[in-house]
C-alpha cells in the first residue's frame, strides 16, 4: 500500500493536480464545526448544506466502504486574470470571479479523477476489486476539511485552504476508495495574527476568524441567492457581478501562486474585461451562449441581470447606464424590475 501511494502521487501529478494528499474518514472537529454554522443560520438559503444528515461529515455513510479519501488539488490562476484587482477600481467594469472565468472545471477534474481511478484499479487488477467513486463538489463532502487532513493545506480564516507554496487560486477534488492506504500528515495552520481578509470582506461577511455568515457573503447573495439581495447590502456590493475574491486577493500567501497550464482556466468571451453595460445588454439567447460551459450559467439570466442592476445602481451616475436601465423597467420577471427600479434610484440620487 505504501508502495501504491507513491504511484497514485504520481500518476495525479502526470494527470495536471499539483499535488495529491490521502487522509482518512474521521472529520470530529469539522462535523461540530458545520453543525454549529448550520445552527447559527450562517448557510441562509443553502438548505442543501443540512439536507444530507451527517453523510458530509462522514463519507463513509456517503459511499459505504470507503476508508481513506484521496484529495486532490489543481491550480485554477492565469495571467490574464491577474489584472482583475484593477477591475474592483473601474466601477463601469463587470468584475467576475476569478474561478468562473474560463470553462467549468468540474467536468474537467471529474474526468481526471476517474483516469485516476482507472489508473488504481489497473493496478490492484482482479486480486482486488477496489471501490472507488470521484467528486468535484457536486456531493454532500466537506472538501476543504478533508484537504485539510490530507495535508494539501490549512483552512484560512476566510474558509479557503491556503498552501504555503502555491496560495489558494485552486480547486479541490476527492476520490474515495476502500483501499488502506497510509495516510499523509494533516497540514498545519500559518495565518498567525493576520487578519486582512476580516478586514478587507466588502459585506463583514467572515464575522470572526473561521466564521463566515453566508448571508452577507458577496458570492452567496450573487450565486447563491434565488431571491432578492437585500436593500442594505446592495450599495456594499459594488461592481461584483458573480462571486467575490477580496479575501484572497489580499491574502499574503498568494504571493506564491502558481500559474495554470489548463487552456480551459483561460479567461472566455472576455469575462475578464467586459463592461457593466456590455454584459447588461445580453439578451438570454446571448447569455447562454457566452456562458455555455461556464459555472455561471447556473445562476440563469434573470439572476445575471439582478446582479449587473445592482452594479450598475453603485456605478457613478450617467446618462448611459439611466438609458439601459429604463426598459428593463418592464421585464417579465418581477426580481429584475425591482433590482432595476432601485438602480435607477440610485442613480438618479447621485445624479
Amino acid at each position: 500500500m505504501t508502495a501504491l501511494a507513491l504511484q497514485i502521487k504520481q500518476w495525479g501529478q502526470e494527470l495536471g493536480f499539483q499535488q495529491v494528499g490521502i487522509t482518512d474518514t474521521a472529520l470530529p472537529d469539522a462535523e461540530a464545526h458545520l453543525q454549529n454554522w448550520l445552527n447559527s443560520g450562517f448557510h441562509g438559503d443553502m438548505d442543501y448544506m443540512q439536507r444530507h444528515g451527517l453523510k458530509r461529515s462522514r463519507p463513509d455513510l456517503l459511499h459505504p466502504g470507503t476508508l481513506r479519501v484521496i484529495s486532490v488539488r489543481m491550480d485554477y490562476q492565469t495571467e490574464a486574470a491577474t489584472a482583475m484587482h484593477q477591475v474592483l477600481t473601474e466601477p463601469t467594469s463587470a468584475y467576475i470571479s476569478r474561478y468562473a472565468l474560463g470553462r467549468d472545471y468540474h467536468k474537467l477534474m471529474r474526468n481526471r479523477l476517474q483516469k485516476l481511478a482507472d489508473k488504481i484499479q489497473a493496478e490492484i487488477g482482479s486480486m482486488r476489486p477496489g471501490s472507488m467513486r470521484a467528486f468535484v463538489d457536486s456531493a454532500p463532502v466537506l472538501e476543504k476539511a478533508l484537504a485539510e487532513k490530507a495535508g494539501l493545506g490549512w483552512i484560512g480564516k476566510h474558509s479557503n485552504v491556503i498552501n504555503r507554496k502555491a496560495g489558494s487560486w485552486f480547486f479541490l477534488g476527492e476520490l474515495f476508495t476502500d483501499l488502506p492506504l497510509p495516510i499523509d500528515a494533516q497540514a498545519t495552520a500559518h495565518c498567525g495574527d493576520c487578519r486582512a481578509c476580516l478586514d478587507i470582506c466588502p459585506t463583514q461577511a467572515i464575522i470572526a476568524p473561521y466564521q463566515v455568515d453566508a448571508r452577507r457573503c458577496v458570492s452567496y447573495l450573487t450565486i447563491e441567492l434565488h431571491g432578492a439581495i437585500p436593500e442594505t447590502l446592495r450599495p456594499l456590493i459594488g461592481n461584483r457581478i458573480y462571486g467575490c475574491d477580496d479575501c484572497q486577493l489580499i491574502c499574503p500567501w498568494n504571493r506564491f501562486t502558481q500559474f495554470s497550464n489548463e487552456t480551459d482556466f483561460h479567461p472566455r468571451h472576455r469575462l475578464n474585461t467586459q463592461q457593466l453595460l456590455e454584459v447588461f445588454a445580453w439578451n438570454e439567447a446571448e447569455f447562454l451562449a457566452k456562458t455555455e460551459g461556464s459555472a455561471i450559467r447556473r445562476i440563469g439570466h434573470q439572476r445575471w441581470l439582478r446582479n449587473i442592476a445592482v452594479a450598475l445602481g453603485n456605478a457613478p451616475a450617467s446618462a448611459l447606464i439611466i438609458e439601459a436601465l429604463k426598459p428593463m423597467l418592464a421585464h417579465e420577471s418581477e426580481l429584475v424590475k425591482e433590482h432595476v427600479s432601485w438602480a435607477l434610484a440610485q442613480q438618479q440620487l447621485f445624479k
